[in-house]
């Protein structure tokens, strides 16, 4: 059998494949050109991250394809439903690579408190002649420790910033209209861990009390985050996604940076991936990742190992 890993796929993921008698191939398919390279190989399980689409025209077409894998949480580039509809099985590898976006998030507050996405790009312009005036620009840090975080989005990756939030010394508090609680466990190095109870609320009291904000959903026919509700939010808010595109109106949120309501902003992910807006490119008070928030080695390699896994189970198991 084949498994086409068109977005990649790790060593660890390859090797459990090839173990069980699966080849595997990792060329690059163009999106274009997938259905056609799909029957002329024969493939058997097609895996994706989030940059090729297994739409109904692929599903329709190839009718050796018996798995769709994504790689990561979200399925928002495969018609889930649909395959499903047409016995297709589809998988996914939702609890591998939130500690990876979980960090990037942390990695983007750490950044936009201490300014270290501007001075690193001011530094080696102006380090060497401007050393004291650049020090007084940045000298106006805030620190994460006793600042109450607010979670948009409560499932696992959400959960994750939670308990890495409460190791801070941080307050944390969430909406999620399917999670009413959840509790989270910190565990700490020598085996010790506390558990902490958080009941989430409604959106509108996250929007009023956070000093940060961090989105943590699916992609949305609208915005998550608009006018309105950067208009309820404190004054010097800090506000990060690392979500999905598209949940934020980057245009209200250029003007609310302009306007100091907004502190700064950490994207990981744009509107208009992957050709962002050139005004969040420029804006300095933003700092930006090219949608790389399960782009860890561990993550990636509990990815491809969890889904060597699902694809062993279904395909030679039964």
């Amino acid at each position: 059998m084949k498994v086409l890993a068109n977005d990649g796929l790790s060593q660890s993921g390859i090797t459990a494949l090839e173990k069980a008698g699966f080849e595997v191939i990792t060329t690059k398919v163009a999106q274009e050109q997938v259905a056609n390279y799909i029957n002329t190989n024969n493939i058997d399980v097609i895996l994706v991250r989030s940059a090729t689409k297994v739409r109904q025209d692929i599903i329709d077409n190839c009718p050796s394809i018996k798995i769709i894998g994504r790689g990561g949480v979200g399925m928002d580039n495969i018609d889930v439903a649909y395959a499903r509809e047409k016995g297709i099985h589809v998988i996914n590898t939702p609890a591998s690579s939130s500690e990876s976006v979980a960090e990037l998030v942390f990695a983007h507050l750490f950044s936009g408190v201490r300014f270290l996405h501007d001075s690193n790009r001011n530094m080696p312009l102006d380090g060497d002649s401007q050393f004291n005036n650049l020090k007084k620009a940045y000298a106006d840090g805030i620190e994460l420790r006793g600042k109450t975080i607010g979670i948009i989005g409560f499932g696992r990756i959400g959960r994750e910033v939670a308990r890495m939030a409460l190791g801070l010394g941080m307050k944390v508090i969430a909406s999620d209209k399917y999670v009413d609680e959840a509790t989270i466990k910190v565990d700490f190095y020598n085996g010790q861990f506390i558990n902490v109870d958080i009941e989430t609320e409604p959106m509108e009291d996250i929007l009023k009390h956070s000093d940060f904000i961090t989105l943590h959903v699916p992609a949305q026919d609208d915005y998550i985050i608009g006018k309105t509700q950067f208009d309820i939010m404190k004054d010097g808010v800090g506000i990060v996604n690392c979500a999905r595109g598209g949940v934020i109106d980057e245009v209200a949120l250029i003007d609310a940076l302009e306007e100091n309501k907004v502190r700064f902003a950490g994207l990981d992910v744009f509107e208009e991936e992957p050709t962002p807006a050139i005004q969040v490119l420029m804006n300095p008070k933003i700092s930006m990742t090219p949608h790389i928030g399960a782009a860890t080695l561990e993550a990636q390699d509990r990815i491809g190992t969890e889904l060597a896994e699902q694809i062993i189970s279904l395909l030679k198991n039964n």
